[in-house]
């Protein structure tokens, strides 16, 4: 007797879909909803959460459907060095300052990648602080220090 399920990946995925916009739904419903034009705090979070949930059942849907490749390991050491990441970027963001944050944010995340380089990742690193500096603290003004209490900023 065959399976149903054709597909493990996207059954996954579409449920993790489906219970993030679910939950986004459900966050949101004690909020007003307002109108398309004259938007509530609650519109954004239900009409995407709405939207992942749609996206979630026609990836359950498919998975029924189309074959693929079974699941393989958990990838425990990647989960952690992107998460602890994370962390040390919320830890680091106001003492060391942004640059230094997102520096250590991506030359941490990226050893999750099975093809790390670390010249790539330096560059990497390099490229995305330039870019979250420019877009923004000196763009939009987000009041985070460049170099923080640290470095005597």
């Amino acid at each position: 007797m065959p399976r149903p399920i054709r597909n493990p990946k996207d059954l996954y995925t579409g449920v993790i879909y489906a219970v993030v916009g679910l939950g986004a739904v459900v966050i949101a419903h004690g909020y007003k909803m307002g109108t398309a034009t004259h938007m509530g705090p609650a519109y954004f979070p239900t009409i995407l959460g709405g939207l992942l949930m749609l996206i979630g059942v026609a990836a359950i849907v498919r998975s029924f459907l189309q074959p693929g490749e079974p699941l393989g390991g958990f990838a425990y050491k990647s989960v952690a060095l992107i998460l602890g990441a994370l962390v040390l970027f919320g830890l680091l963001a106001r003492t060391a300052g942004m640059v230094i944050a997102m520096l250590v944010l991506v030359l941490v995340a990226s050893h999750a990648s099975i093809k790390f380089r670390p010249w790539v990742a330096l560059l990497l690193a390099l490229g995305l602080t330039l870019f979250c500096v420019l877009t923004f603290v000196k763009a939009l003004g987000v009041p985070l220090p460049l170099f923080g209490s640290w470095f005597g900023g």
